[in-house]
């Protein structure tokens, strides 16, 4: 199943059928992408979104940072928890937004580290960076 992860809709389908998952996404809120394929995120040495921080951050720039990590969770949670108990009902099983996205076999991210911070990532993250380029004129 080809689907987006951000309305995780398409991901409780495919563990209803059984069927393995490729998500095509440019990120989700919260990290939540790093989270689930276990890639490294910490916030002192990855920039949060939104922030306009680089990689050389002041120390008042990483505790920003720290505190901005640490409240996404709380809104994560109060935003994803719909979906959270749609899954419990579909999957007749209590079921957590992390364990749901757990089980995508590919990550198709729409990002190229020309315009976005560089970071560490799993190997079933594959960047296709420019696809949403338009041509030359």
């Amino acid at each position: 199943v080809l689907t987006d992860p951000v309305v995780p809709c398409g991901q409780i389908l495919s563990l209803h059928l059984s069927t393995p998952s490729v998500f095509f996404l440019r990120g989700l809120p919260c990290s939540l992408d790093l989270q689930v394929t276990h890639s490294p995120d910490p916030p002192s040495y990855v920039p949060r979104t939104f922030t306009d921080n680089s990689d050389h951050m002041t120390f008042i720039q990483r505790v920003e940072n720290f505190l901005l990590k640490s409240s996404e969770s709380f809104l994560c949670n109060f935003a994803y928890l719909p979906f959270e108990l749609l899954a419990s009902d579909v999957l007749h099983r209590p079921v957590t937004m992390k364990e749901l996205l757990s089980h995508g076999s590919i990550w198709l991210k729409r990002m190229d580290f020309v315009f976005e911070y560089p970071m560490p990532v799993m190997p079933n993250i594959v960047f296709i960076g420019g696809i949403n380029c338009g041509k030359k004129k």
